[in-house]
């Protein structure tokens, strides 16, 4: 087995580091257990949380890729069916059903490290305290609502329907496209519960998983504070300023360890969670746990987005069930509050989760001719004849180019250095830094690559080259420049800089090059380049660093081959990005070959939790 299992090394279809797991878990007349603890592992580094025992057959086994070698590691396992599996796997001294501490747990016919099946069982333990919530009677609630809300009963207004979810429940969970009005829910949801409190003291906290995300929310919701028309006590509650999760948790510097945990839980009564799609099952792990058991909490997010780079998709897995529908007491309970007459289409009995999900239908951003949003809905519902038809109709805000040799890929990245012309007009003439912000927010090239020509390293080169050549730019061997853009990629707690932030650079008075970030509350933090975490050239970033912010004009760069991480979701998530137009340097062939295949992420979490049921 262990030489099959090297073949499988050389095709990369396994790594070293999972034959040596397999091998501390497995004993030398174990060969089935060897392969499932080293498939379990390179399972769980491609961002799964669990493997489901019919992957081990015959059929699935590599994924379909390099059938005659998953044959013969099939043959030497024993051939072994998911019945015998089960058994087998449950014989195995590292192997139990989690009620004792082994490194393997076996549960409902899915592997897991005993680390996954722990954080997974503490979300569901955590949905279980998903209990009714009030501040108010429900009389007072809907009055509420309705001084918030003025649209007329006949005409269902879905931020109305979130707010009201929000606030009856413990746990809520809102999931809406850019454009749905997530942040108004927020500014309103803030102030109904401050006027719900009386207008009382109340621990309120606004978070997102990374620093962009964290300053688009507090930028929002500042502008939403000067709309809601607050009273001078409401101002002095109502919360403007979001943090990143690491810094919320009050992660320690190159250790897993959070200052706030079950022992220390954070102090809140309240916490709004925004992109939480981004949210991987350890970072929800880590913070259920600092939360106290009285905290009401708001994940908000987008399901149809990327999920994180790490295991699991814990957001989507729980919006999900909106499938569901809401229980017939829950419908009658929001008609009430909201004025309106969902219908009930589901028997009583409903998941412990479905009555606490609104999912968000109507777009405030784009008119019903914008082709980002018929483009985006589209790609959701795999709808491909209309996916072909806006992209070659040459709409005012979605264009399309193809290019087949080198020359025409130069040539059209040359065009984009009219989307940095005015952001280096601006740093030549010496305007201030949150100028320079807005500017350069306006355009982004976004690819789905690190390496390679599609890659962000070779875009980032060529841009660099062509700036530099159109006189825009100029830069020694030390490769510093007024305006360069970077972002950072590793965490840094003490410099309280995290994975994502967007940096840009200028000289200071000692004419010594600094890098000037944008915090969440609207100061500017420089930094030397000397004490710079790890970092990249930003004029290109992937797909999945984008999450959490949105520009005027985004440039899709894909490359002209297929590969796994090109995906529905990659691309959607991609094209909602940009605000005003869209432009896409792509194979049409592999852009709908993309768009059919889905991202998924095994987890046993909707398997467990659809066992959880109650009838209010």
């Amino acid at each position: 087995m262990r030489t099959l299992l090297n073949q499988a090394i050389t095709f990369n279809l396994m790594t070293s580091l999972d034959i040596q797991f397999a091998s501390m878990i497995a004993k030398k007349n174990e060969p089935d257990i060897l392969l499932a603890a080293a498939y379990l592992s390179s399972y769980t580094r491609a961002g799964h949380v669990c493997l489901m025992l019919e992957q081990l057959q015959v059929s699935q086994l590599f994924s379909g890729q390099k059938p005659e070698l998953a044959k013969a590691v099939w043959i030497a396992s024993g051939k072994l069916d998911v019945l015998c599996w089960n058994k087998r796997l449950m014989q195995c001294s590292a192997v139990s059903d989690g009620s004792s501490p082994t490194p393997l747990v076996l549960q409902n016919e899915c592997l897991y490290l005993h680390r996954m099946w722990k954080n997974e069982s503490n979300v569901i333990e955590f949905i279980k305290t998903n209990h009714p919530y009030q501040l108010a009677d429900k009389s007072r609630i809907r009055s509420t609502l309705n001084q918030l809300f003025s649209s007329p009963s006949y005409k269902i207004n879905w931020q109305k329907i979130a707010v009201a979810v929000a606030l009856t429940r413990r746990i809520s969970i809102i999931s809406g496209a850019p454009g749905t009005g997530k942040t108004t829910i927020v500014g309103k949801l803030l102030l109904a519960l401050l006027q719900l409190n009386n207008n009382n003291k109340f621990r309120i906290q606004l978070s997102a998983p990374t620093g962009k995300s964290a300053a688009r929310l507090t930028t929002s919701l500042q502008s939403m504070c000067d709309q809601l028309m607050l009273t001078k006590k409401q101002k002095a509650l109502f919360p403007t300023q979001a943090i990143t999760l690491h810094r919320l948790l009050g992660a320690k510097f190159n250790t897993r360890n959070m200052r706030y945990n079950q022992n220390n839980p954070l102090h809140l009564d309240v916490l709004v969670v925004d992109e939480a799609s981004m949210i991987d099952l350890s970072m929800m792990n880590y913070l259920i746990q600092a939360l106290q058991k009285w905290t009401k909490v708001i994940f908000l997010g987008d399901s149809h987005q990327l999920s994180s780079l790490e295991s699991g998709a814990v957001f989507s897995d729980l919006c999900s069930f909106s499938t569901e529908g809401y229980s017939k007491i829950r419908t009658k309970e929001l008609n009430y509050l909201t004025g309106y007459l969902l219908k009930n289409k589901k028997k009583q009995s409903t998941s412990m989760i479905s009555n606490s999900i609104c999912m968000l239908r109507k777009n405030y951003r784009f008119n019903v001719k914008s082709g980002i949003s018929q483009l985006s809905k589209a790609i959701n519902v795999s709808d491909i004849k209309k996916v072909k038809k806006i992209i070659d109709s040459n709409l005012n805000d979605v264009t399309y180019y193809f290019f087949k040799t080198e020359l025409e890929y130069q040539l059209l990245l040359k065009t984009h250095l009219m989307g940095y012309y005015n952001y280096f007009k601006n740093v030549h003439s010496k305007f201030d830094i949150i100028t320079l912000f807005s500017s350069f927010r306006r355009f982004q090239i976004l690819c789905a690559l690190r390496e390679g020509p599609f890659g962000t390293f070779h875009v980032n080169q060529q841009i660099e080259f062509l700036l530099q050549h159109a006189g825009l730019i100029h830069y020694s061997s030390r490769q510093w420049y007024s305006g360069k853009p970077i972002m950072i990629t590793r965490n840094d707690s003490f410099l309280e800089l995290f994975n994502g932030d967007i940096g840009i650079t200028l000289l200071d008075e000692k004419k010594d090059f600094r890098v000037n970030f944008l915090l969440p509350n609207g100061s500017i933090k420089s930094i030397h380049t000397n004490r710079l975490p790890m970092h990249e050239t930003a004029y290109a970033i992937t797909v999945h660093k984008s999450q959490g912010s949105e520009f005027d004009h985004v440039t899709l760069i894909l490359p002209n081959y297929s590969l796994p991480i090109l995906t529905r979701e990659l691309i959607y998530t991609a094209i909602t990005r940009a605000r005003y137009y869209l432009s896409l340097y792509i194979n049409k062939k592999i852009f709908i070959q993309s768009i059919c295949t889905f991202m998924h992420r095994n987890s046993g979490l909707i398997k467990r939790l659809k066992m959880l049921k109650y009838k209010k």
